[in-house]
């Protein structure tokens, strides 16, 4: 009876009320997410045999993953990648929201914005396949310094390699580090940078010490949205990275469908999530520290 009493009052209170609002919600990120997350979990501590997944438990998938030296490189590879690649979007990134926040007239600033989200208009792979015809070995840009006698011959360090894998992911996700360190920068309070010019400031340590920190909010977001899945993209590795530039994802898309091995292809990408995972708390953590700043 009291029991029955509980239940009456849970359902009439605001916290079932939530939880009936969130249960889809919920419902959708388990079966979407959790649960495929889960079956390659599960698929990495399995045996692979021919044609066939062996139900039997086994660690051979993670020290084939982590001792093959193929393996070891490419991963070493796509890590080394997508830190270039966050590196230069974001520098790149806070100059240009740092502009359009403080020196954009407010009544143009959603013209701005809405130039930056012009990219999304079309296909991410039509935007690969033009950085493809850019940087081509007859492209836009070894015609150009050709034409201006800049170079005798066309560049070949533009193409099919890392480079070209950093300039394509760097222009894809441009807008994805602009709009988040945009957003932090207009939430500062302007009269916090004119009280600290008249303390005597100068305008690149107000820079440093009010700027920068209050705008870091937004920097983390840009590096993480960068950053996380820059690691395991499949697209621009393959159409303009060449045997130089080929990323994890491309060696989970051969295991699994060249080779049909889904416990090592799984085993190859668990441990990338844990490689983003790891070095995504370790850069929490460091900003975390540089925020509070040193003891005193």
């Amino acid at each position: 009876m009291e029991l029955g009493s509980r239940w009456d009052r849970f359902r009439r209170s605001e916290a079932a009320s939530g939880y009936m609002l969130v249960s889809p919600t919920a419902l959708y990120a388990i079966l979407l997410l959790a649960a495929p997350l889960g079956t390659i979990i599960l698929y990495s501590f399995l045996t692979d045999g021919y044609l066939e997944i062996v139900r039997t438990f086994t660690l051979a998938n993670y020290h084939e993953a982590w001792t093959n030296e193929l393996y070891r490189t490419v991963m070493l590879r796509s890590l080394g990648v997508s830190m270039a690649v966050t590196l230069v979007t974001v520098v790149l990134a806070f100059p240009v929201a740092y502009f359009v926040s403080f020196h954009v007239d407010p009544s143009r600033k959603s013209l701005w914005l809405f130039l930056i989200t012009i990219p999304f208009w079309t296909s991410y792979l039509i935007r690969v396949f033009l950085w493809k015809v850019i940087l081509g070995f007859n492209g836009v840009v070894n015609s150009g310094l050709m034409g201006l006698g800049i170079i005798d011959e066309p560049l070949t360090f533009i193409l099919y390699n890392v480079n070209a894998v950093v300039i394509t992911l760097a222009h894809a996700y441009a807008p994805f580090a602009i709009l988040p360190i945009f957003v932090a920068l207009e939430k500062i309070d302007r009269s916090l940078l004119e009280a600290g010019q008249d303390l005597g400031e100068s305008r690149f340590m107000t820079f440093l010490r009010v700027t920068l920190p209050l705008a870091m909010p937004g920097v983390i977001a840009s590096v993480l949205i960068v950053f996380i899945p820059t690691i395991g993209d499949y697209v621009t590795p393959q159409l303009v990275g060449g045997p130089e530039g080929r990323m994890v994802a491309n060696l989970i898309q051969l295991q699994y469908l060249k080779l049909d091995n889904y416990p090592l292809g799984s085993a190859i990408a668990v441990s990338a999530m844990g490689i983003v995972t790891v070095v995504s708390l370790l850069f929490l953590f460091l900003n975390r520290r540089y925020l509070k700043g040193p003891k005193s």
